[in-house]
């Protein structure tokens, strides 16, 4: 739905007009070695694999068109993420229609777009020195974090494997990893942290 609004929106503009849609990795990158887009807006949450890894793949085969990441996610959670993986902006589903395009437009004009207020929060922490965080789960790897709100939604270990299309023995990797990581003595714990934190944040 919200692919069809933001569509919608971007075809009654006068100067830009939709070159294609996907809603998973796989097709996402085929559709934009295809169209070479002048922009590709990416969003967190794809079927399969999430859109990180989308703008990994696209960075790995030096396909260098530029990348607007548009989420439910507030920007806390995956703005610095998608930043890292080689994205050029992120903005949330929850802004105005009116701050979605000037995103674009932004991004369009060879910017880096990240919301004011986020953007200043950024640069405090920088400032500050601060490496580590509160937020123990901000250590996790962006595969180690899909795994994670899977998890919290209630998947099995063979159900996530077949989500992110890995075996159940790395799977298995990535939740004892987790579990060390955010210092959780068994699979209980982890599904109880799990399931608090996708209510937090999704």
């Amino acid at each position: 739905m919200f692919r069809e609004h933001l569509a919608h929106l971007i075809d009654k503009t006068t100067d830009m007009m939709i070159a294609g849609e996907a809603d998973n990795v796989r097709d996402g990158l085929e559709l934009i070695k295809q169209t070479r887009p002048s922009i590709a807006l990416i969003d967190i949450t794809l079927k399969g694999a999430s859109g990180l890894e989308l703008i990994k793949e696209l960075r790995a085969k030096g396909i260098a068109v530029p990348v607007l990441v548009l989420s439910m996610h507030d920007e806390s959670l995956y703005a610095e993420r998608a930043l890292r993986a080689g994205a050029n902006g992120y903005i949330t589903k929850h802004e105005a229609s009116v701050d979605v395009m000037a995103a674009i437009r932004h991004v369009l004009g060879g910017e880096i777009y990240l919301n004011p207020r986020f953007m200043s929060q950024m640069m405090s922490k920088m400032m500050a020195g601060s490496e580590t965080s509160a937020d123990p789960v901000e250590r996790l790897t962006d595969r180690e974090l899909d795994v994670f709100r899977l998890i919290g939604r209630g998947l099995t270990t063979r159900e996530i494997g077949e989500h992110l299309v890995l075996g159940t023995a790395t799977v298995e990797t990535y939740i004892t990893r987790i579990k060390e990581k955010l210092k959780l003595e068994n699979a209980a714990r982890l599904r109880l942290e799990a399931s608090r934190w996708v209510q937090q944040h999704e």
